[in-house]
């Protein structure tokens, strides 16, 4: 008798699971069905990191060590889960698996903002589908990048990661990104959604912003990204948009994300999402970041009382799981654990010196003939940044520094000089060691101080040398915002080491070169004429300095442009007053970022400067810069002629011819700028709306380019009628080299205003 109850019960157990659906691309409805609340609950919060609290293990032990987090798989229903791993500069995860003698770190590629001075969206797709094939070959299933905020203000500690600050330009390098990364069969996730400009008390500050400067600034970019890229996933900010945590609203994540825009992926919080789970839910927040059982609790629990409807519950499930079965781990997928690292180290070498921008470069002292004699100057010639800290770093083999990078380009460094910075690092790394205290760590970096060099080991140097090169190095990174002083400004032993480089180098006839080795804008009015070149690579990645070194002997032709404007000075910015550019935070006990303690001046911003960033504001208020959006040099020339624009449906096209008119072979980017006609709303003098760049021109070669552009891209927005809008008349299309230098322009008439209402309505609150 026992028996046959036992065989009927396995019998029954057998058939109730056989009878579950397991999840299929083609039965998510049904699984929906057969989930449980508390099973629903569970795949719309993280799995957080394992941790052991009171000496029991919680959160999920990770798939991959070092990601920065994971769904969690109902097992019962076939879904498994997934991985998901920062940043945006290459795949973040741990080299090291315990038990396993293997290597796994990752390319380290160039920032956002250098990636954006490219100016060219194929070299984007191609770096980005690289570094996808990373996230594939080591387990992977979405990278949470691109960061793509707006350069607002040239301290946001996090510039790095993005690309500009103009909409536009930041928009289709990030379609160009999500392309690249996501061809592999991996996601993106575009970060952070929205108006997350700044580090300083991030987690709750209210970005106060009208709805005109947010939908033409601050949102444009991430419309475009959505619409061209088609993102897997949009992660929400910490901080709060007009009075509201952007991941509990609705009108920002719902209604503009997916109403307006058609996005049909999911919205994750950042790592570390609010108190108020229910209501993120609620608003469209899919996923809970990093996740805990609390959140899973609350979902539940508001399912039980109704303040989470079924409906609202289903919608954001059936996103996850529209997700899941996308990914590698939902398809089977065994990772190599081996891509072709040195492949991709020559695609990022690549990418560095085609971004790397030209600011400078007096009686063409650039390129060098190769060979010289140089005398290599800066702390960060030995201590290369090759990208920012925090989420944004990469566990990669090796970083090139200028040492190394100009030695293997033929160069010969001055012996002293070279000893004599090697034993400074040396020296400082022992120092902080014994210190414990100054270790490189997520949420900083210990990056070298600059160090004084005596006046007369200068004069001596410029003697026994043909070329002076000076590395001028800053980082920045996740957590905290730069500073003006000492940071966007040079610091007294900066100054004083270029004053002293130019003045013995010069007096015997011999060139000064200085590389900016930056991670954000900084000043360069004062000082620039003290060199009679200046490159600017930015935080250029791993190969990055033998990137520069490629450039400075003429191996590859700069063909970046800026994607941002170099004031004058700091306060020209008209955002300048409404930063906290000298706040110093606090910490708590805990330690770590997100736990600053906010003081009353930065428990909000207000955007009081409107859409006039950045260009907007420069060059329509005739304000004078050091150096404009848009420019770059070359070591060859460029004529543009023959611009024509044509009236095709709902928008123009328009085209130019471009001449290489110099002496060597070389790529030009053509920044199409728009100015509108009179009446209406009042608008900057000319707005970018279209780029393209051409291939590697030969002397005398020529190549026609053009551009489309929509009448939708022209309008502004109306706050009144809340509606996009193009007014009728005549716009005048310009061709430029840079925001300042425009080569040829022509007329494109709009017979008929034309408008496009939305359905979100942003309010700025009256107080």
């Amino acid at each position: 008798m026992k028996k046959a109850l036992l065989t009927l019960a396995l019998m029954g157990a057998a058939i109730f699971s056989y009878s579950q659906p397991q999840l299929r691309n083609d039965n998510i409805e049904e699984v929906i069905k057969a989930m449980t609340v508390q099973e629903k609950a569970t795949i719309l919060v993280g799995g957080a990191r394992a941790a052991m609290v009171n000496g029991v293990t919680s959160g999920m032990i990770a798939q991959v060590p070092g990601a920065a987090g994971n769904t969690r798989p109902v097992e019962r229903l076939g879904i498994p889960g997934t991985v998901l791993a920062d940043g945006p500069a290459g795949l973040r995860i741990s080299p090291t698996r315990q038990g396993d003698n293997r290597a796994y770190y990752a390319t380290g590629f160039p920032v956002g903002t250098l990636l954006a001075s490219s100016w060219d969206t194929a070299l984007v797709e191609k770096v980005t589908s690289a570094m996808g094939n990373e996230v594939l070959e080591y387990g992977v299933d979405v990278i949470l990048a691109p960061g793509m905020n707006i350069h607002r203000n040239p301290l946001c500690g996090r510039n790095f990661e993005y690309f500009s600050e103009d909409p536009v330009l930041s928009g289709k390098m990030a379609a160009a990104y999500v392309r690249g990364i996501q061809g592999n069969g991996v996601g993106t996730s575009i970060k952070h959604f929205a108006a997350n400009n700044q580090e300083t008390n991030r987690n709750e500050n209210d970005a106060r912003i009208s709805p005109r400067a947010l939908r033409e600034i601050y949102l444009k970019n991430f419309e475009i990204a959505v619409k061209e890229g088609k993102p897997w996933t949009v992660m929400s900010s910490y901080n709060k948009l007009n009075g509201e945590y952007t991941q509990q609203k609705e009108e920002l994540l719902t209604i503009a994300l997916r109403d307006e825009w058609g996005f049909d992926g999911i919205v994750m919080t950042d790592w570390g999402s609010k108190e108020n789970t229910v209501k993120s839910a609620k608003s469209g927040n899919d996923l809970m970041e990093p996740g805990n059982q609390n959140e899973i609790d609350r979902i539940v629990a508001a399912v039980e009382d109704g303040r989470i409807t079924a409906k609202e519950l289903d919608r954001n499930v059936r996103n996850m799981l529209n997700y899941i079965v996308k990914t590698p781990h939902f398809k089977g997928y065994k990772p190599s654990g081996t891509p072709d690292l040195k492949a991709h180290a020559a695609v990022a070498r690549e990418a560095a010196g085609e971004s790397i921008v030209m600011l400078r470069n007096e009686s063409n002292t650039l390129p060098l003939k190769g060979g010289e004699k140089v005398a290599l100057y800066g702390v960060t010639s030995v201590d290369f940044v090759a990208g920012g800290t925090g989420s944004g770093n990469v566990n990669k083999a090796y970083v090139v520094n200028m040492v190394d990078a100009l030695e293997g380009a033929g160069f010969t460094l001055d012996k002293a000089l070279k000893d004599y910075y090697k034993e400074y690092k040396a020296y400082d790394a022992a120092s902080k060691a014994l210190n414990a205290g100054g270790a490189r760590s997520f949420w900083g970096s210990s990056k070298l101080s600059e160090v004084a060099i005596p006046a007369a080991a200068i004069q001596a140097e410029a003697e026994a040398n043909d070329v002076a090169v000076v590395v001028l190095g800053r980082n920045a990174g996740e957590g905290a915002d730069r500073k003006q002083m000492d940071d966007f400004e040079l610091t007294q032993i900066e100054r004083e080491l270029l004053q002293n480089v130019s003045t013995s180098f010069r007096a015997k006839g011999k060139k000064v070169v200085v590389v900016l080795n930056i991670g954000g804008v900084i000043e360069t009015s004062s000082w620039k004429g003290l060199a009679d070149a200046i490159l600017l690579p930015w935080s250029p990645g791993q190969e990055g300095a033998n990137a520069i070194a490629d450039v400075m002997t003429g191996k590859t032709n700069p063909s970046g442009k800026l994607p941002m404007t170099f004031p004058v000075n700091f306060i020209d910015h008209p955002s300048s007053s409404d930063f906290p550019y000298n706040y110093a935070p606090q910490q708590s006990r805990f330690g770590g970022f997100g736990r600053r303690v906010a003081q009353k001046d930065v428990d909000y911003t207000d955007y009081a400067e409107g859409i006039w960033v950045g260009y907007r504001h420069f060059v329509t208020r005739g304000v004078e810069v050091s150096y404009p959006f848009g420019f770059g040099m070359s070591y060859t020339s460029f004529n543009y002629s023959k611009p024509v624009v044509k009236v095709v449906q709902d928008g123009l096209e328009a085209s130019v011819t471009v001449t290489n008119t110099g002496y060597v072979a070389g790529k030009e980017v053509v920044e199409v700028y728009v100015h509108a006609p009179e009446g209406g709303l009042e608008k900057p003098d000319r707005e970018l709306k279209a780029f393209t760049k051409t291939k590697s021109l030969a002397p005398g070669e020529s190549q026609t380019v053009t551009v489309k552009i929509d009448n939708y891209s022209l309008a502004s927005f109306n706050e009144a009628a809340n509606e996009w809008q193009a007014p009728a008349g005549n716009y005048q299309v310009m061709f430029g080299a840079s925001v300042c230098d425009i080569r040829a322009e022509a007329p494109y008439k709009m017979k008929k205003a034309a408008s496009w209402p939305v359905l979100a309505a942003f309010e700025l609150d009256s107080d």
